[in-house]
C-alpha cells in the first residue's frame, strides 16, 4: 500500500494502530459511564460491552506485538517491587 499524502492509502500497520487507539479510546468512554451508571441492568449491557472492547483491543495489541511494531520493554525486578510498593502504599495508607 502507498503510504504518502498524495495517494494516502494507510500501511497495514498504521490501520492496526489507529483500531487500537480507537479501542482505547472506546474502552475509557466505556469504562467512565460504567463508574456512574445507576440502572442495572444498563450496567450489565456496558460490562459486556466493556468485555467486548477489552477483548478487540487484546488482540490488536497481540497482532502489533508480534509483528514488531508496538514494543514492550520487560520491567525490572525492581520496577515490578516499586510498583507494588506504591500500590499497597496508596491502596492501605496506614500499612507500616
Amino acid at each position: 500500500m502507498p503510504n504518502n499524502i498524495e495517494e494516502r492509502g494507510l500501511t497495514e500497520r498504521e490501520m492496526l494502530q489507529l483500531c487500537l487507539e480507537l479501542e482505547k479510546a472506546r474502552c475509557h468512554s466505556i469504562t467512565d459511564i460504567l463508574t456512574e451508571c445507576a440502572n442495572e441492568e444498563l450496567c450489565s449491557v456496558y460490562r459486556q460491552s466493556l468485555d467486548n472492547a477489552f477483548d478487540i483491543h487484546r488482540e490488536l495489541f497481540n497482532i502489533l506485538n508480534q509483528k514488531g511494531w508496538y514494543k514492550v520493554l520487560p520491567a525490572h525486578v525492581a520496577q515490578i517491587e516499586e510498583v507494588q510498593n506504591m500500590m499497597r502504599d496508596n491502596l492501605n495508607p496506614d500499612h507500616e
